[in-house]
């Protein structure tokens, strides 16, 4: 690590490939960006959280390729030691494989942990709230159908 820091990237892909935007209005009634998966990219590598626990592999380099986009969410002072430490405790606590729930314990939520760890601060809000917002559009439109 440097005296500048380490930086901290969020990688933001779409799982709808770009069909979100085309199918959520039929769906729930409005125009939805996309389905996001995150991860966070420190140290040369991409962490990210799924139904196998926390996985690391090269950045762009999951089986969803290259991110739609990315956020510079800081710097870090953490030392890798430090940061290999509380990963390694995730994956033995928080973030096991058998944790993992689409929508209520997931990618993002893993990302917005170490995000707030790494540099103290979440990332954006509109990629965590997507999953409740589904939810209540889903049950708002069940209830008036029933």
């Amino acid at each position: 690590m440097s005296e500048d820091g380490t930086p901290v990237t969020l990688y933001i892909y779409d799982l709808s490939k770009g069909l979100a935007p085309a199918i959520s209005p039929f769906l729930i009634g409005e125009v939805v960006e996309g389905i996001w998966h995150t991860s966070i990219v420190i140290y040369g590598k991409e962490h990210f959280f799924g139904s196998d626990g926390i996985s690391i592999c090269d950045p762009g380099g999951t089986v969803l390729g290259e991110p739609q986009r990315t956020v510079d969410l800081g710097v870090t002072y953490i030392p890798r030691a430090v940061f290999d430490d509380y990963l390694e405790g995730l994956r033995s606590s928080t973030f096991k494989g058998d944790q993992y729930k689409l929508l209520k314990h997931n990618c993002n939520n893993f990302s917005n942990e170490l995000s707030q760890f790494l540099v103290g601060q979440k990332i954006p809000q509109y990629i965590l709230d997507l999953p409740e917002h589904i939810l209540a559009k889903l049950s708002g439109f069940f209830r008036l159908s029933s």
